[in-house]
């Protein structure tokens, strides 16, 4: 990755994005446009078709008639693999044209952004190809007169609702297995972020993906998402977001078809150091990354540091060095560790609850402002929060940015007790060299996802799912698959 080469992609412009309808680029049915302004700057940096009701409506249409014809469900497995692994082929082709996009629209740091960005989307795209051929039906165990057989069959029109974080990597996770089944899909990315999503969407087309199978639509959640939501037409709905756009959507559902619903909601995952951890200035430095990268703006990441207090003093100073050596600013500089927020509304969120942390007795030991304000950017210093007790509103509401809550305890048993004392349960860590006491932990703290000695890294061959209010469902991983999928029997007298 050459900076030279980012430089390049950087100073081109931008081309309008219009929605994405039985293949064609279409703009919204009123005119309708949506500034699209890049956190790097604060400028607007393109615009893109302001959706309406009448364009989603179109949309999910379309996609329901090439469901219907077959034009995609229809084809035998082997050329649906090849048309999957063509479009994997393309993403990674366009790895950093895509990722340089995607960086100017949502502020992610380029490192992590290539890797995370197309590179995982490729890979996930791929994942599903090579497993869409060997998912097998079954035979019951049945009288002797009787064949039971359970069919697996793709679900129909399935709307997906992707956020800004990640678009293209949390998109892969959605679009990949549901085309690989055979369904159809209608995207809707975040508004404040769709540039990448829509150019890879194109791509499909290009490895040739048919007319209708695919179609995106580009505007804001309360009018397209809605309208998505509300659809009689859709048959399953899969999200990743806040926890109130996630109960919309379920009321969504039982106002309309009572359509199927999943959701990968938000978290607020503890990330547990005991003294024996097996190498704390490791341990420091991960934590650091852990909630620091991509400015916070992970679902999984660590911002409940829960230190054991004999060593809590040290490993908290460790973790202030390491987030204070963490490079933040211009997203597209190869050196930099720390991208932008993704937008003012989003900066301005992460700012009040540092404020209310200090009301509420925190001391905030690094960080806690806003930085590199004469760039027009929204950026902000890695933000470490001591003294957070149980209940404060930094334990117990999701920020999603760099903001990391600290918080002392004595015993495994109080570690866990902290640990599930949110209504979340994503992700978590234990650091500890201890194996009783590592496999104790993963069996107690109540989350979708637990690390050991490590955060974060886990690949498409396990699944991302959260319980209690961080939702249902499986992203990734064979696991996924059964969500787009319906079982049918056949009860065969012969």
């Amino acid at each position: 990755m050459e900076q030279t080469q980012i430089d390049a992609l950087r100073a081109r412009p931008v081309a309008a994005f219009d929605h994405l309808i039985e293949g064609k680029y279409v703009p919204a049915s009123d005119g309708g446009r949506l500034d699209i302004i890049s956190p790097i700057d604060g400028t607007v940096m393109t615009t893109t078709a302001a959706g309406t009701v009448d364009d989603m409506q179109a949309a999910i249409a379309s996609a329901r008639a090439a469901f219907e014809d077959g034009r995609w469900a229809a084809q035998p497995p082997a050329a649906r693999k090849k048309v999957l692994m063509k479009w994997a082929d393309l993403i990674e082709a366009n790895a950093l044209e895509l990722a340089v996009l995607g960086v100017r629209d949502n502020g992610t740091e380029i490192g992590m952004a290539l890797k995370a960005e197309p590179g995982s989307a490729a890979g996930t795209i791929r994942y599903y190809a090579e497993a869409l051929d060997k998912i097998y039906g079954e035979i019951a165990a049945t009288p002797g007169d009787i064949l039971g057989m359970i069919h697996k069959e793709p679900v129909g029109v399935v709307g997906a609702i992707i956020p800004w974080n990640f678009p293209m990597m949390i998109g892969a996770w959605k679009l990949g297995p549901a085309l690989a089944m055979g369904n159809s899909v209608v995207l809707k990315p975040s508004e404040t972020a769709s540039l990448s999503l829509m150019r890879m969407a194109a791509l499909a087309l290009e490895a040739g993906l048919p007319p209708g199978v695919l179609n995106a639509i580009t505007g804001e959640g309360r009018v397209v998402g809605e309208a998505m939501g509300l659809s009689m037409d859709v048959d399953v709905l899969v999200f990743t977001g806040s926890g109130a756009t996630g109960r919309r959507l379920m009321e969504y559902s039982a106002r309309s078809n009572m359509k199927r619903v999943y959701l990968e909601l938000g978290g607020k995952s503890p990330n547990i150091v005991f003294a024996d951890a097996p190498d704390l200035d490791a341990a420091a430095k991960v934590a650091a990354a852990g909630i620091f990268r991509n400015a916070g703006q992970v679902c999984v990441a660590g911002s409940r540091l829960l230190v054991e207090a004999s060593v809590h003093d040290a490993f908290v100073a460790a973790v202030a060095k390491a987030s204070e050596a963490m490079r933040v600013g211009d997203p597209l500089d190869v050196n930099t560790h720390i991208g932008a927020v993704n937008s003012e509304v989003q900066l301005k969120a992460n700012l009040s609850f540092v404020e209310t942390a200090r009301a509420e007795g925190g001391q905030v030991i690094t960080g806690g402002g806003r930085i590199l304000q004469e760039t027009g950017g929204y950026y902000m210093a890695p933000t470490i929060v001591t003294g957070v007790t149980r209940d404060a509103t930094l334990s117990q509401k999701e920020v999603f940015g760099p903001v990391l809550g600290v918080t002392a305890f004595e015993t495994e048993d109080e570690a866990i007790a902290l640990a599930n004392s949110t209504v979340y349960g994503l992700a978590g860590a234990a650091w500890t060299a201890n194996l009783g006491r590592a496999h104790r932990m993963v069996r107690a703290v109540r989350t979708g996802v637990m690390h050991i000695n490590t955060y974060g890294g886990a690949d498409a061959t396990v699944p991302l799912g959260g319980v209690g209010q961080s939702g249902n469902g499986s992203d990734k991983s064979l696991h996924a698959i059964e969500k787009y999928v319906n079982l049918k029997t056949a009860w065969i007298k012969l």
